[in-house]
């Protein structure tokens, strides 16, 4: 089976009913290409050579008793619970012969209406001593209480400062001063092969020390997102999200965020968060509860030795451009469908995690220079970012509440090449779930292709079908090369 078959695990957070344990997780679907988007706030690397607290024993295995010692209590475990609807699944008003007849009949009344507490676990870290907190986004979304509890077992509320669920980062606050802090590494300096442990709270065992080696660096995943992760062979498992990645060192190089797994339990591949970018991240969460980013409005694919050879490269390198959006930034600065970026700013650029990374790190407002091929031949072309939009729920409704709860679905509409790719005439992409749709089994990257049977070609028709929906909306949904139907019960 292929990489992108398998299953992607990005909610390693232990959740369930409140004073039950059990493993919760959401499988990621990359259907278009990757984007670029960034980060702004800048981070100091770390000294590249520093002091190993973790040393060779008499029989050359490594010896973490040192590094837990003195950063064990850095690491904390955090617990949300959340108040949620337990909605029954009205049937709708359907002729016996219509399709969704069946389905909904057979559904009615398993679910009974209420609400009710459920609750979840994970890991996190604290970076500062007056009880700045690091942890993973999907750990704390949509939680009405967090709680943060130390190894001294002191137990505090905790403030979330904000989410990033593009790079899947959180940043929390507790009230409390003098706490052991974590020293913050360089995720550059880190070899593959090198060892590296891990802590955390997996299935709510408070404080494990799992272990294991770099396996890759600047692994691209299929969740749509720029991140560059540390893959590892360190056990981890639902809870440990959140949690810190130490070098042999002690200093924390990255946070455990995903697994790749076909069961959803650990099988030895597991990805973390570089700190460098979580950093960047915690910083603009901190000082303003967002992150801003910049934005060319390019469509971006990895250069492949076919691809290489048809537009006259000698190497298989940098990044193609595919689309160009409409006046965005790359249309204004002159980039064309076509164009591969070799060097951003001087900066070699051999695929597309290198083209996003590198435009994660510029501000709305500021200019690169890009070396572009174009035609067998090498041009500079000067582009100023713009600034990445928050993507809107989108809903059918008259007041903002129902407008970004009734349908819980952050979407936009496929570009005319992402619909050639996944051989559709129409269909919204969903980006970001919550709410209903979350509860209702809705993913990202899955595609909307109708609600209620009416086909789904812009996002007012998703709104339209949703406003005609008293209770529940039945989507039509393509996730993979399958179609399923989900019905959302609405907020």
């Amino acid at each position: 089976m292929t990489l992108s078959s398998k299953t992607f695990i990005s909610s390693l957070a232990v959740a369930g009913v409140v004073g039950a344990l059990s493993a919760a997780s959401i499988t990621h679907y990359a259907t278009t290409p990757v984007h670029a988007r960034d980060a702004v706030s800048q981070v100091q690397p770390a000294p590249a050579v520093s002091v190993p607290v973790a040393s060779p024993t008499a029989r050359g295995l490594p010896d973490f008793t040192t590094l837990v010692d003195q950063y064990g209590a850095s690491v904390v475990n955090i617990s949300v619970s959340k108040n949620v609807r337990k909605a029954n699944v009205e049937m709708p008003e359907l002729d016996r012969n219509n399709p969704l007849y069946e389905f909904f009949r057979r559904f009615q009344g398993q679910m009974p209406e209420n609400r009710g507490p459920s609750g979840g676990i994970g890991s996190g870290f604290i970076v500062s001593a007056n009880g700045i907190i690091l942890t993973n986004a999907h750990v704390v979304a949509d939680a009405d209480e967090v709680t943060v509890k130390l190894t001294d077992r002191r137990e505090f509320k905790a403030k979330v400062l904000g989410v990033d669920p593009q790079t899947d980062v959180a940043a929390l606050k507790i009230e409390a001063t003098g706490l052991p802090a974590v020293k913050i590494g360089n995720p550059d300096h880190v070899r593959v092969g090198e060892w590296v442990v891990a802590i955390g709270s997996p299935f709510g065992f408070e404080n494990t020390v799992t272990s294991g080696i770099v396996s890759a660096k600047a692994r691209a995943l299929p969740d749509g997102t720029f991140v560059p992760f540390l893959q590892t062979d360190v056990a981890v498992n639902p809870g440990n999200s959140g949690g810190p990645l130490f070098n042999m060192s002690g200093e924390v190089v990255g946070i455990n965020s995903q697994i790749y797994s076909g069961t959803g339990g650990f099988q030895g591949l597991s990805f973390a968060i570089p700190i460098d970018v979580a950093v960047k991240v915690k910083d603009q969460l901190v000082q303003t509860g967002k992150v801003s980013r910049g934005r060319l409005g390019v469509v971006i694919q990895d250069v492949n030795q076919s691809l290489a050879e048809s537009f006259g490269l000698k190497t298989p390198t940098g990044a193609l451009v595919s689309s160009v959006e409409t006046g965005s930034p790359a249309a204004k600065a002159g980039i064309e469908p076509g164009d591969v970026v070799l060097k951003a700013d001087d900066r070699e650029i051999k695929r597309t995690l290198d083209l996003s990374g590198y435009v994660s790190n510029l501000k709305p407002g500021a200019t690169a220079r890009l070396e572009v091929w174009r035609k067998g031949a090498t041009r500079s072309i000067t582009v100023t970012a713009g600034e990445m939009k928050p993507v809107k729920a989108a809903a059918a409704a008259t007041s903002p509440a129902d407008d970004n709860n009734r349908l819980g679905v952050a979407v936009r509409e496929l570009s005319a090449d992402e619909l050639k790719e996944v051989h559709l005439q129409s269909g919204l992409l969903v980006e970001q779930v919550s709410g209903s749709a979350a509860r209702a089994g809705i993913r990202p990257g899955d595609v909307l292709l109708a609600a209620n049977g009416t086909p789904i070609k812009e996002v007012r028709d998703l709104r339209a079908q949703v406003g005609k929906s008293a209770k529940t909306v039945a989507l039509l949904v393509q996730r993979d090369d399958a179609r399923i139907f989900v019905p959302v019960t609405l907020g």
